[in-house]
Formats: C-alpha cells, sequence, structure tokens
C-alpha cells in the first residue's frame, strides 16, 4: 500500500513538481525541523515513563533505559509491517525485565486504547471546528469501504469464538493457550482502571499527544513556500496523516499523500504541501532508524553486563 501511494504521488507530478519539490528540500530552514524531531523524541521519551504506571500495578518494574530502547525499537520494527513492534516490544521486556509476554502485551493493548481515545477526541475537536468540510470528505471516502472484507472478517472471528467453545476438539490444547494468552492481555488491559497514578498517566498522555501535533506544527515552519497555517489546517492534516501510520509500515508513501490531500482541501499548494509531507515523514523516520538501531544494538549488552553483576 505504501508503495502504491508512492507510485500514485510520482504519477500525478511533472517534471516542474519535481523539481520544486527537490528546491523544498534543498531551501527548508532545517532548524525547525530539528526542533520537531526534538519534540517528537519527547512524546517518545513521555510514552517510556507512562509505561511504567501500567506495569506497576501487575508487580513489575521496568527500568526506564530499557522502556526506551523497547519502545524506539518497536517503532522501529513497525516499519516492517505495521503494529509488529508491538509484538517485539513485549518480546524485548519478556528477554530483559522478566515480563510475561501476554502481561507485557496487555499494557501495549491498553496504551493503544488510550491512544484510540486521545486521536478520538481529537476528532472530535475537529469535527466541531471545521465540521462541513470534514462529513463532505468522509461522505466520498465512505463510498470506498468494501463491505465484503467487513463481512470475511466477522466470518473469521466467529470461527475463532466456534473453535474456543469447544473444549473436547483435538485442537483444545492450542486453544487453550490461546485463551491464556488474551487472559494475560485482558489482565494488562484492565490494569488502566485500576491505577494508582492516574492523574500522572493522563498527564503524561496528553503531553504526548500535545507534542505530537506540536512537532506537526513546527515542522511546517521549515517549508518557507507554505502559508502560515491555522490551527484548524493543522489539526486536521494531523489527524489524518497519522491515521496513514495504522495502514501502511510506518506511513511510507501514504503519510505524505495524506499531508497533500488534506492541506488541497484548505486550497493549500499541493506540491508545496507534498514537500513539507516528505520532510516531515523524513525527519521523523531518521529518527527512528538512528534511535530503534541503537537500541537494538545496545540493549543486549547493557543487560547481558546487568546480569553479569548481579550473578
Amino acid at each position: 500500500m505504501g508503495i502504491g501511494c508512492i507510485f500514485y504521488s510520482i504519477t500525478t507530478l511533472n517534471e516542474n513538481d519535481i523539481n520544486s519539490i527537490i528546491e523544498s528540500f534543498a531551501n527548508a530552514e532545517y532548524s525547525w525541523v530539528i526542533f520537531g524531531v526534538i519534540l517528537g523524541a519527547l512524546s517518545h521519551l513521555s510514552r517510556s515513563y507512562r509505561w511504567k504506571y501500567l506495569l506497576e500495578p501487575l508487580g513489575y518494574k521496568i527500568s526506564f533505559l530499557n522502556s526506551v530502547m523497547a519502545i524506539f525499537s518497536a517503532y522501529l520494527i513497525n516499519y516492517t509491517f505495521p503494529r509488529a513492534g508491538d509484538i517485539a516490544r513485549g518480546t524485548i521486556v519478556y528477554k530483559y525485565e522478566d515480563i510475561p509476554l501476554e502481561k507485557g502485551i496487555g499494557t501495549i493493548v491498553a496504551e493503544r486504547a488510550v491512544d484510540v481515545l486521545c486521536v478520538s477526541i481529537l476528532i472530535v475537536i475537529g469535527l466541531f471546528i471545521n465540521y462541513q468540510l470534514i462529513t463532505e470528505k468522509l461522505y466520498e471516502a465512505s463510498s470506498f469501504i468494501n463491505l465484503k472484507l467487513i463481512m470475511f472478517s466477522f466470518i473469521i472471528l466467529g470461527g475463532i469464538l466456534f473453535l474456543l467453545s469447544r473444549k473436547n476438539s483435538k485442537s483444545f490444547r492450542i486453544i487453550s493457550k490461546i485463551q491464556t494468552f488474551f487472559k494475560g492481555l485482558y489482565e494488562g488491559f484492565m490494569i488502566i482502571f485500576k491505577l494508582e497514578n492516574k492523574w500522572l498517566f493522563i498527564m503524561h498522555s496528553i503531553f504526548i499527544w500535545l507534542m505530537y501535533i506540536l512537532m506537526f506544527y513546527v515542522a511546517s515552519k521549515a517549508v518557507t513556500e507554505l502559508p502560515d497555517l491555522s490551527f484548524s489546517i493543522i489539526l486536521i492534516s494531523f489527524i489524518l496523516s497519522s491515521l496513514t501510520i495504522m495502514f501502511t509500515p510506518g506511513g511510507i508513501g501514504a503519510y505524505p499523500l495524506a499531508v497533500q490531500i488534506s492541506f488541497s482541501w484548505f486550497g493549500i499548494s499541493s506540491v508545496s504541501s507534498l514537500s513539507f509531507g516528505w520532510i516531515m515523514w523524513t525527519s521523523q523516520t531518521l529518527m527512528i532508524i538512528i534511535f530503534g538501531g541503537l537500541s537494538l544494538i545496545i540493549l543486549p549488552f547493557i543487560n547481558n553486563k546487568k546480569r553479569l553483576n548481579e550473578s
């Protein structure tokens, strides 16, 4: 899908457009881009710290350094397949912090639920600010929903539930393990309602998403061809581009295209919009590649050294 988005973007550009995008990259004010990267890094650090609030009620304490490196590693692995990083993140803390995989992933599921809630709140705010425009675009997009795919998903889900209910089945042992795994996920998810530091958790959640939005706004200043963007434009474009990460590995191809499309709703040049989309995506991707790659390399060394010191 990401490659398809890149191909679509290229085919809609002529030679002058491509030269303009190259010129935008050359003339961009990268001090703003660096500032945006710093804000993005702060959001990741806050997410790393927030994770401990979900793990503590389960009886596990995770070192901040391991939490940070697990999250950066997860973001990097997400570039291979959407949400693959979440499983990798759970595996990392299982390996180095002895946190059961299903419970670790359960807390990550709880995190994702909070993220969905935050995005939903932002969408409601966006709808309130620009209701007519968004509803028109959503109506246009609704014609592309594949109902057959939805029906197929329900059939698969029904089949899984049927197997779960058959205790005499030959595959009961496997099903039992699956049930145990999902029970762990459920326990991890329900921890969110038993937090002792609820307000600190909420404050970190607000901070994370505030940094995301500020990162987007600050980075837009790098492209001098863009006009001064209102909060409405920033918010709607941020929401749409962020959603692309759910459907493509790291938002490759789709993220810049989403920025271009959302900016075009407000009459902003498609070339300048696409330039900003690629600058924004590239800067964040480079940050993830650098810190994620370093995390994957450093994790075994610091944890093996720690275990040697303990023994």
